[in-house]
Order: C-alpha cells, then sequence, then structure tokens
C-alpha cells in the first residue's frame, strides 16, 4: 500500500554500526513486473506490519528490515521505535529493552538491534515511517538495480536516517504474547500444487513426503533447498519457456533440488511444482540455514480460507493496537 504523507521530515537515527544488511522496505513496488522491476519489500510481512503498527503508522509505512545482526542507531530526535520479527537481544542504551512493544526515545539514545538468536528477519518502524524518497510508488530497496530505498543500498556508518512527521504516541503499545509467531528450527509450508506439477509422478511424492535442509544459498531472490532429489517425468522437459514467478513458487531445476522463490524475482525457467500460500511465507523468509523444511497440499479453495482467517486475524490485531483503519483491501499482497 502507498502511504501518502505531506513533505515533512525529521531526523530520526545516525547509524553507527550498519549491521549485516539493513535495508528500507515497505510493503513491495507493484505494477512493474512486466518491465523486469521485482516487488520487494518486506520478506516477513506480519512482522512489518505489526512493528509499523505498534508505532501508530500504517500498514505501508516504510521501516528498516535487518539481516541477522542489526544496525546500531543513535537517536535524532523524539519519537516512538518498534522492533519485531527475528528474535533478536535489543539494547536501548546499553539495557535489554522489549521487542514486539513500542519504546519511547529521545535524542542521544542509542538503539542497538544484536545478532539473532532465532529467526533470521527482524523489522524496526519508527513515528512516521522512514522518509526515502518514492521511487515507482515504494520506498522499498531493491539492491540489485540500486533501485529505492537509501541510494538503493544497505545502511552504511555515518547516514542519517530521517522520518516522516507524525507525532509519538502517548501509549505504548505492546503485542499480546498469544500473537506473536514462534520461529521453529522444522518448518511446515503449505502449497497449491502448479502450474507443472504434471512433469512430476514419483518426484511429487518425494516433494510431498521428505524433509528438506535450508541450504546457505539464501537471499531475498529464493531460498535454495537441500534434500532428496525431486525428479521430473523421464518424458518431461528440461525447463519451461520463462514466464512470470510469483513469492512462493517453488521451481525445480535439473539437479531436482527445489527453489523458492520470495521478491526479488520476475521470471522463471524452471518446472514449478508448487506454490507456498502467502501467509505461510513469512515462516521461510524467518528459515535460517540448517532448518528443516518440509511442504504439504492444499486445494485453492482451502488456500483462500486460510488466507482469509489471515488476513481477518492481521486485522484484529491491527485494532487491538489502534493503529490506523485501512481500506481492507491495502492489507492485500
Amino acid at each position: 500500500m502507498l502511504w501518502h504523507k505531506d513533505n515533512s521530515e525529521l531526523p530520526a537515527f545516525q547509524v553507527l554500526e550498519p549491521g549485516a544488511m539493513t535495508t528500507v522496505q515497505d510493503l513491495g513496488r507493484f505494477g512493474f513486473q512486466a518491465f523486469g522491476v521485482p516487488v520487494s519489500g518486506a520478506l516477513d510481512q506480519f512482522s512489518a506490519r505489526v512493528a509499523n503498527w505498534l508505532v501508530g503508522n500504517p500498514s505501508g509505512a516504510a521501516l528498516l528490515e535487518v539481516t541477522f545482526m542489526g544496525p546500531k542507531l543513535k537517536v535524532q530526535g523524539d519519537c516512538q521505535v518498534a522492533v519485531t520479527g527475528a528474535e533478536v537481544q535489543l539494547l536501548l542504551n546499553g539495557k535489554e529493552a522489549q521487542t514486539w512493544r513500542a519504546l519511547r526515545v529521545r535524542p542521544g539514545d542509542e538503539i542497538w538491534v544484536r545478532q539473532a538468536k532465532a529467526g533470521m528477519r527482524a523489522y524496526l518502524a519508527v513515528t512516521g515511517g522512514v522518509e526515502v524518497p518514492l521511487v515507482m510508488g515504494s520506498r522499498s530497496t531493491y539492491v540489485g538495480a540500486r533501485l529505492g530505498g537509501l541510494e538503493g543500498r544497505p545502511l552504511k556508518k555515518g547516514d542519517v536516517i530521517l522520518r516522516g512527521s507524525a507525532c509519538p504516541r502517548e501509549q505504548q503499545m505492546r503485542l499480546p504474547d498469544e500473537y506473536k509467531p514462534l520461529w521453529n528450527q522444522q518448518i511446515r509450508l503449505r502449497t497449491v500444487l502448479g502450474p507443472q506439477e504434471d512433469f512430476f509422478e514419483e518426484g511429487l511424492k518425494v516433494f510431498l513426503e521428505s524433509q528438506f535442509l535450508v541450504s546457505p544459498q539464501i537471499d531475498r531472490m529464493g531460498y535454495r533447498l537441500d534434500g532428496p532429489q525431486v525428479h521430473r517425468k523421464p518424458e518431461a522437459p528440461q525447463s519451461i519457456i520463462s514466464e512470470p514467478s510469483l513469492p512462493g513458487a517453488v521451481q525445480i531445476p535439473p539437479d531436482g533440488k527445489p527453489i523458492v522463490l520470495l521478491v526479488e524475482q520476475t521470471v522463471g525457467g524452471y518446472a514449478k511444482i508448487a506454490t507456498v500460500i502467502w501467509p505461510d511465507l513469512p515462516f521461510l523468509a524467518q528459515a535460517r540455514p540448517g532448518d528443516r523444511i518440509r511442504f504439504s497440499a492444499v486445494t485453492l479453495a482451502e488456500a483462500h480460507q486460510i488466507y482469509r482467517e489471515f488476513m481477518a486475524r492481521l486485522e484484529a490485531i491491527r485494532m487491538l493496537l489502534e493503529a490506523p483503519a485501512e481500506n481492507p483491501f491495502s492489507l492485500a499482497p
């Protein structure tokens, strides 16, 4: 969702240490895939939305996506921040602070998002949202093309991050524990089979009955998995004519090792055996190398029902946190 704001901006942070890879993201850049521009945006959209809601922002406000090891930031102005997503140690002026809740910070305070203990990506939201120029309708960073975000790149030491002009809330909202996701090392991802599941026979059984390991080859384009080979039928073609791809599509390349595509891919020429349903993508986004993944199949009707229930849960959380009301269609991916 595009969040329209006035042109006012305020200093939010100075970057003392950038972390392993910290980028500005929102919910994504839509409408340009036909031109080779991927959606980008936050990989774990559940955690990103909740971070924004905790500080009173709408879902589409830009925030920081922290990969594995986060930044150390010096606060430049009075505001609220919230960190969600991966289980990290959050330090405020050297003292441990709670995640999944809003924190009031003052000029001169230091925030440090330490290495993730579980999960892979944390999200840091600030009052008013991170203020960077809109590029093709989004503030998300696509590092591969140096597009959007902060000069199209991850944060670096010395950067000054601006925020929108909204006022900090008086209340310090907190997400109740029962709504927090648990990041396990054993993950089951629900999929809708297709569009080329007819390329597989025994391979389909292997795909649905085997355990795969998350390999070290993971990024915002996709996750490559290790495990038993998923073979195509002997008569099935080695590849397909390249066609548009969506986040969650599971490709089977010639070596038979699944690749789950994410938000920085627009087309693919490998057969797709299934697509991970949208409510399960945050669990993949939080998976780390060595984590174990199993797939299961649901029908399209079941996928729609799961999606409706997930969106209803998101809306309940938004209302609980008294975040700005939005057109329900703006919550769609």
